[in-house]
């Protein structure tokens, strides 16, 4: 990813998500950036937290910078995307000499 390529690793994770920001509104994609995103238990609203990106209001993104992913974040994704009731998820790590993505995803029949 460009965004990798241009910084390396070693920053904070909010200058990636800038650079990241940057690099979708070059190419028009459409996404809110931090956005206040409902948590759902059996379907009822019980709070909100921030998300690092909402693409096309339907794939959640979550960035690190981290020297290693776990299981933990991979856990975290898959729990966020049950809340927030969506389906794709992409989580990106910028912290490591290459970059690492996974990409998840949910069906309506998991909820």
């Amino acid at each position: 990813m460009q965004v990798h390529r241009l910084l390396g690793n070693g920053f904070q994770e909010v200058i990636y998500q800038r650079a990241l920001a940057f690099e979708l509104e070059e190419r028009q994609v459409g996404f809110v950036r931090e956005v206040e995103v409902p948590i759902f238990y059996k379907q009822k609203e019980i709070g909100s937290r921030r998300v690092d990106f909402l693409v096309e209001e339907m794939v959640l993104v979550e960035l690190k910078a981290l020297a290693e992913i776990t299981p933990v974040h991979h856990a975290q994704i898959i729990n966020y995307l049950n809340a927030y009731q969506l389906e794709i998820g992409l989580l990106i790590n910028f912290g490591e000499p290459s970059l690492r993505f996974k990409r998840f995803i949910k069906t309506r029949s998991n909820y």
